[in-house]
């Protein structure tokens, strides 16, 4: 573990930041994350830096502020913005009941600043979702019913802290909002998180996708039977199951 810098700033984090950036990967990242025009990524800009990088950046400067962090989710750099969504996972995990309240306000205030599938993989359980947790999840049927894309990924994607805890009911609530979801990154989404419950309970993702199975998206209903044996998988597919 780093120690956190005393002299940790905004303009130093930033400093470090660029001094890792690698021009070839952030080409790479960049047309993997669909940057283009009409995509969804579409121009999203990026320093090349690899997750694990980011990361260490992050363990660095967990003491900068609310300021600061927001100051990051407006960056036009994806990885400033992930860094600042880490700062704020470690803000939360790290803080009392006060200060988790905080931080998921403040996250809720600059979703649509988590404007890439990664981001909201790797931040909305962790605050939305856990937060959450043994609190009324009514919020998440007003997420997924937004307009924003990565608003409605967030909705689906915080249930894995549920699905964590053993509940199922938020993921399948949400799943059902989300069934005539026009967009692929959301039925992959879905279809993920409905995996997830699979995998601790296949009898109750059974029960609801049996009903489902002819009106639910295609690639929804793939990602959510991927662990099944290819046969059951195939009645599935063709709608008998």
């Amino acid at each position: 573990m780093h120690a956190v810098k005393h002299n940790a700033t905004l303009a130093a984090l930033r400093r470090e930041a660029r001094a890792a950036a690698d021009p070839a990967k952030a080409r790479l990242l960049a047309g993997f994350f669909k940057t283009g025009k009409g995509e969804y990524g579409e121009g999203d800009v990026f320093l090349g830096l690899m997750v694990p990088v980011s990361r260490r950046i992050v363990a660095r400067y967990a003491g900068l502020g609310l300021g600061d962090v927001g100051r990051l989710l407006a960056s036009k750099f994806h990885e400033e913005r992930l860094i600042g969504l880490l700062l704020l996972v470690r803000r939360f995990e790290t803080g009392d009941d006060a200060e988790k309240k905080r931080v998921f306000d403040f996250y809720l205030a600059h979703a649509e600043r988590a404007n890439n599938w990664d981001l909201v993989d790797l931040s909305a359980h962790k605050i939305v979702g856990a937060w959450l947790l043994g609190r009324p999840a009514s919020l998440l049927a007003t997420l997924a019913k937004s307009r924003n894309l990565w608003r409605r990924r967030i909705a689906i994607v915080a249930t894995a802290a549920c699905i964590g805890a053993g509940r199922f009911d938020e993921t399948f609530r949400v799943a059902d909002l989300l069934m005539k979801d026009g967009h692929d990154l959301i039925h992959k989404a879905t279809g993920w998180m409905l995996r997830e419950v699979g995998k601790r309970d296949k009898a109750a993702l059974v029960a609801f996708l049996r009903p489902r199975q002819r009106r639910m998206p295609r690639t929804m209903l793939r990602y959510a039977i991927e662990r099944f044996p290819e046969a059951e998988r195939k009645r599935y597919l063709e709608g008998n199951a």
